[in-house]
């Protein structure tokens, strides 16, 4: 680290600029806002700020899946403005999706004169208690010196140990006073490394392993240790199941690559977990999905859980061996055990189920879903980056996209819509210079279908595939599974995309061929602007492994 970023500086100015001066420490370039009148301070602070953009979005859900989106790509804090109670709920969601998501976020909310608070002042919400339990802490700053003291452990806060969104509270009152500001060094982000003992405790249990597995989440990400997890593995021979869309934290067409822990994932797969006998959980929580709702780690099967986070480990499953380290560090640790691998051939068969139910064959009796996962394949550039929203069309993604580098992929845990756009273009203006696509179906992309215009507006390229069938397609295929014939609530309207698309001057394509689809991808990475490729999809085609129609008959049964 550079010797002027560990000084100590002492500089006199409002609070508001002292907000913009810690951003600046911390390296941040970009943040996301909807503007409003209680934080003008730190706006106009921006202004006057060269090295920061500010993008203005048209709905603080949108800014804050923006900031997710570009904290994922970026490895570094994701920022949010928004004002008082209002904009503090309607960027809620993308707290939470930063919550589940293990996702460094701060986020500043302008909040009601002091002299009011507590008298309901206008738009007031006690901020600090309604995000409480969604957020790694959440605070409000009263005396504008320690501004700089609170914003510095707030940005620390959000990047250290399990990552997540810290929320701090601004009455507008503080930030325009001017004080002697005390700025401390940037955070330099703690990384444990296992001891010798828990090392060779890993060791001694992996020697008596017949079919051990590695089961590597998004903490494998975030501490920059793919290229160490895949030395880990190619030593070992210990293949690797990716957490819930996690996907490319593996080369999925590595031989030690066995699958995905999703939404609908395929019986091979979870025979390979069934048939483990030890399971390596690395920078994983665990979660209800990735465990497939809590049943994949039996009793039969020894439990060795790294993580970041004390208070991950146990939270799910008791581990047999739980140990607290960033997952960079305890890979290259574990690089120093010594195993007589016998698994060789258990991990050659399982690989083949894997490729049985995942390879990328499409003939005209597939379904346009999965051409399009083909065709993505094969035209996009090798280091593209993929988001998604939440919905049935992404299990097509998950199922047969091959994610062959790191940093391809960022996808919410927390399944929230209206994900996949915003945070796509917080993706490219992390990664400008990688091509940027992300999956929607109707129902998510028309949620924040506003930040299209965000797009358009600073010129972010990304190109954003809509699957329309005219439905929530998830919500169906529940309703058929659990009360069949019996539709209320899941079916939408008509919505051309593709003109919506033009209104706001992206360009825009309406394909029902795979064919046309080919043309308007082609056209979309030429021509370097946001687009919208709208596929209209039949509503028959419920999920990757079942009709409608499929659903009632074994309703009936």
């Amino acid at each position: 680290m550079k010797t002027a970023q560990n000084k100590r500086m002492v500089k006199t100015m409002t609070a508001a600029q002292a907000i913009v001066e810690c951003l600046k420490l911390e390296g941040i370039s970009n943040v996301f806002c909807v503007p409003g009148e209680s934080y003008l301070p730190v706006l106009d602070a921006l202004h006057d700020e060269s090295e920061i953009s500010v993008i203005s979005a048209r709905h603080e859900g949108g800014a804050a899946f923006m900031a997710e989106g570009y904290a994922k790509s970026a490895l570094k804090p994701g920022v949010v403005l928004a004002t008082r109670g209002v904009g503090a709920a309607n960027l809620s969601i993308g707290v939470h999706t930063a919550f589940q998501d293990s996702t460094p976020m701060v986020v500043f909310l302008g909040q009601v004169h002091s002299k009011f608070r507590g008298r309901e002042g206008f738009q007031e919400v006690d901020l600090d208690r309604y995000f409480q339990h969604i957020a790694k802490w959440a605070v409000e700053v009263t005396d504008a010196e320690r501004m700089p003291e609170i914003v510095q452990r707030a940005l620390r806060i959000a990047r250290t140990g399990r990552p997540g969104p810290v929320i701090v509270s601004l009455p507008e009152d503080v930030l325009p006073v001017t004080g002697e500001m005390r700025f401390g060094p940037a955070t330099v982000r703690p990384t444990p490394r296992p001891s010798r003992q828990e090392v060779i405790a890993v060791e001694e249990s992996l020697a008596e392993a017949e079919k051990p597995i590695i089961i590597a989440g998004g903490g494998v990400k975030s501490a920059e240790g793919e290229d160490q997890l895949l030395r880990l593995a190619e030593k070992h021979s210990i293949p690797v199941i990716a957490a819930f869309r996690r996907h490319d934290v593996f080369p999925n067409d590595h031989p030690l690559y066995l699958g995905h822990l999703g939404l609908g994932t395929n019986k091979q797969i979870l025979e390979t977990i069934k048939e483990a006998d030890i399971i390596l959980a690395m920078g994983t929580r665990l979660s209800e999905v990735t465990t497939q709702d809590y049943s994949i780690i039996t009793p039969d099967k020894k439990l060795i859980h790294i993580d970041i986070d004390y208070q991950s480990i146990g939270k799910v499953h008791v581990p047999d061996i739980g140990i607290v380290a960033d997952a960079r560090e305890a890979l290259e640790g574990l690089m120093d055990i010594d195993l007589d691998t016998t698994w060789s051939a258990w991990v050659q068969k399982r690989r083949e189920s894997y490729e049985s139910v995942s390879k990328l064959e499409v003939s005209h009796n597939d379904v346009i879903n999965k051409h399009i996962i083909a065709m993505l394949e094969k035209m996009l550039p090798d280091d593209s980056l993929i988001t998604n929203d939440a919905g049935n069309f992404a299990g097509w993604l998950h199922a047969f996209y091959p994610f062959k580098h790191k940093h391809t992929y960022t996808g919410p845990t927390s399944g929230a819509m209206g994900y996949g756009m915003p945070a796509a273009l917080g993706a490219k203006l992390a990664s400008p210079d990688k091509k940027v696509v992300s999956l929607s179906g109707d129902g998510g992309f028309m949620m924040t279908i506003q930040e299209l215009e965000t797009a358009v507006r600073y010129n972010i390229p990304v190109i954003s595939l809509v699957f329309n069938n005219q439905m929530y397609g998830t919500i169906r295929m529940h309703q058929e599974i659990h009360y069949p014939k019996k539709v209320i609530g899941t079916d939408l309207g008509n919505v051309s995309f593709r003109d919506l698309a033009v209104s706001v001057g992206a360009e825009g394509y309406q394909v029902t061929q795979p064919e046309q689809f080919e043309e308007a991808l082609t056209a979309a990475l030429n021509t370097n602007r946001p687009t919208v490729i709208e596929i209209l999809t039949d509503k028959e085609q419920i999920s990757i492994s079942s009709t409608i129609s499929q659903l009632r008959n074994r309703a009936n049964k």
